[in-house]
């Protein structure tokens, strides 16, 4: 059995009327995912083909999908819910793999100790290829 296609350049809501496609498409996170770097396990994701434990507080997030080019923008968190562990940070930096294809993350403490945390999220933005 074929698939259609459906292509439009507007979507209507009967109510609450109507947005632009591209928007749609050009706004919306390409990938994301749900994190527990001690277990190691992932919660949830979208365009996530694996995740790489490379070392204490750091992983690759592998993506299914490769973005169009490695100027993609990338957002997060990181923490410890219901304890009163310390502040977490999570971040990518120069130093750290970014591909387009792939992308290093490294959780610290606000003293630049690495750690790995239970709770971590992130989303990518960007154009896929």
């Amino acid at each position: 059995m074929a698939l259609g296609k459906i292509k439009a350049d507007t979507l209507e809501h009967s109510t609450s009327g109507s947005v632009d496609t591209k928007f749609v498409v050009e706004g919306s996170a390409k990938a994301w995912m749900r994190y527990n770097q001690a277990t190691p396990a992932v919660g949830d994701s979208l365009n996530n083909s694996s995740v790489t434990d490379v070392s204490t507080g750091r992983f690759t997030f592998n993506y299914s999908s490769s973005f169009g080019n490695a100027n993609y923008a990338n957002n997060g968190c990181a923490g410890y819910p219901g304890s009163n562990e310390k502040p977490l940070i999570l971040g990518y930096c120069s130093d750290l793999n970014i591909t387009t294809s792939a992308t290093d993350f490294q959780t610290v403490y606000h003293e630049n100790t690495a750690t790995d945390a239970n709770n971590v999220s992130t989303s990518t933005l960007g154009d896929l290829a």
